[in-house]
């Protein structure tokens, strides 16, 4: 299976040594399953993209501090990019960052939630469960680290797991477009560093609740069975 990481930021150079690089969590998460997988990846904040569309089975996003509502010329290459590959319909998994961008694609709402920051483990209730959905369980726990929040859908869309704070967790968009508010790539450790380091920006009260919910263990290998069983369904 041949899958492009379309990069939308990196792992901030200080914590590289230990954490290596968003593209490269991404290739462990889906490494560590059965099967043959080749990776290409694809700087968006350079313009990078491929060149025939069709070369892949499947598009995957890294995360981004950035906002997809920002006036930047590379987000709205990025956000023309998943246009054309929703109206080829090839198949994408949007993951945090990467879930807004769908959302502007198909013109929807994104915004800052006035729920303010997410971060930990995030509980949520599995709601709708298709073909591609695995296991028993009615429950995602995922790690997350966001503020802005999907705030609609279009009809056809369909929630697979919300919660009370993040009502557009995981999203099926259509036959071909796939997205998560949380990171399946991301380890407790990153987490845990990742907000120690925004203890300046993140009220406190949050972050110690961010850090307890740590004991919680995350579905990244569940959502992992789910990304690949999406991306070999049928159109």
């Amino acid at each position: 299976m041949k899958i492009a990481i379309l990069q939308c930021d990196d792992v901030l150079e200080k914590f590289q040594p230990e954490f290596g690089s968003y593209n490269g969590m991404i290739q462990n998460m889906i490494n560590n399953m059965e099967g043959s997988f080749q990776f290409e990846s694809f700087d968006c904040k350079q313009g990078q993209y491929p060149e025939d569309v069709d070369t892949f089975d499947f598009y995957i996003t890294t995360g981004s501090k950035a906002s997809v509502y920002e006036d930047e010329p590379w987000i709205q290459q990025l956000v023309d990019f998943v246009q054309k590959l929703d109206r080829q319909q090839k198949k994408l998994v949007g993951i945090c960052f990467g879930h807004q961008v769908i959302a502007r694609a198909k013109k929807q709402k994104v915004q800052k939630s006035t729920k303010g920051w997410g971060i930990g483990v995030a509980v949520n209730r599995i709601v709708n469960t298709p073909d591609w959905v695995t296991g028993q369980k009615h429950e995602l726990n995922i790690i997350v680290s966001h503020q802005d929040q999907v705030m609609t859908l279009p009809d056809e869309a369909m929630v697979i797991a919300e919660s009370d704070f993040c009502s557009h967790f995981v999203v099926q968009w259509n036959n071909h477009f796939l997205s998560i508010q949380g990171h399946p790539e991301w380890n407790t450790n990153y987490s845990r560093t990742l907000m120690n380091d925004r203890r300046a920006i993140i009220p406190a009260e949050r972050i110690e609740a961010g850090l307890s919910s740590l004991t919680i263990q995350p579905d990244n290998k569940l959502f992992t069975q789910w990304i690949l069983k999406f991306a070999s369904s049928i159109k």
